[in-house]
């Protein structure tokens, strides 16, 4: 199937996840060469040099008698990723702008098996975490076979989640994962910048690697909608808001991209990748924003 066809509203009247991040991934890994960077090979082993202190047990003396410097052998094991999905469940998550698109929650759902059928077909490791308000389901980070199972099984079956509190969870979470990895959240980001870049400093502080799918409507950004609408809170029921869009269009605008250009701005600043994406966007060009992501860091 061609990756230009797979379009987020094909890819929902799918409907099986595990059949659509298959498709997903492989389309999209057609149009690639060999990986060509650590943590995402099964078959990747290197050298590195020798630290004192460290064990000896896998010096290669041979290298040592041609350079008069001692190298490790940096097994496949080592070099192998870890990576742990954060699934944001809130209730901001169940917005979409169009009936006919996913909701961003069921987008988010399907990059993350997407991204977990990829990891594990390169012998990865993955968990899953989903949250709202507080951490609600958790899959232990596994490389097995049947791990895919368990967190499809999962993702499968969101819960309709309540209010958020990111920056919170983020602590809770980061105090949990104590084996350095590959942290991937996947949240529309909707709650107080500060707070949410406190909680992804914490992964930082730790050594892990960080990378954000910010997911977002694209209603959410360009307030497109005609006439008089009625505006109702997905995470406070009953707080209603009636308004012209046509009349606070641009301010609504410059104050949204303002937002997110702040938040592109910290990430890059505490060198956490992070990748804006609306849910009328086919899956594989996420896969392809992670990939450029990953090449960076080697």
């Amino acid at each position: 199937m061609s990756q230009t066809l797979l379009t987020p509203d094909l890819i929902s009247q799918l409907g099986r996840m595990d059949m659509v991040a298959r498709l997903v991934v492989e389309g999209f890994l057609t149009g690639l060469h060999k990986s060509p960077y650590h943590g995402f090979s099964a078959e990747f082993a290197e050298y590195r040099q020798y630290i004192p202190g460290e064990s000896v047990a896998n010096i290669d003396w041979r290298v040592y008698g041609k350079s008069d410097r001692h190298y490790l052998k940096v097994f496949t094991e080592e070099t192998n990723l870890r990576g742990t999905i954060m699934m944001d469940c809130s209730a901001s998550m169940d917005f979409t702008g169009d009936s006919d698109r996913l909701t961003k929650k069921s987008y988010a759902a399907y990059m993350a098996a997407s991204l977990t059928y990829l990891l594990l077909r390169q012998n990865d490791a993955v968990g899953l975490i989903t949250f709202d308000e507080k951490p609600l389901a958790m899959v232990p980070t596994r490389s097995m076979r049947k791990q895919l199972f368990q967190v499809l099984k999962v993702l499968d079956n969101l819960p309709e989640g309540q209010g958020t509190a990111l920056g919170n969870v983020l602590h809770r979470v980061a105090e949990r994962v104590h084996r350095r990895g590959l942290i991937i959240l996947f949240s529309d980001l909707m709650d107080d910048p500060e707070t949410i870049m406190t909680g992804l400093k914490h992964f930082r502080h730790q050594g892990h690697e960080v990378l954000v799918f910010q997911i977002l409507d694209p209603r959410e950004i360009d307030l497109d909608f005609r006439g008089e609408v009625e505006f109702e809170s997905l995470e406070q029921p009953g707080h209603k808001v009636r308004i012209e869009p046509a009349h606070m269009r641009t301010g609504y605008k410059e104050r949204f991209l303002a937002w997110q250009d702040s938040l592109q701005r910290e990430c890059r600043r505490q060198k956490i990748d992070l990748v804006q994406i609306t849910t009328d966007t086919p899956f594989e060009k996420g896969l392809g924003l992670y990939l450029q992501k990953r090449r960076r860091m080697y």
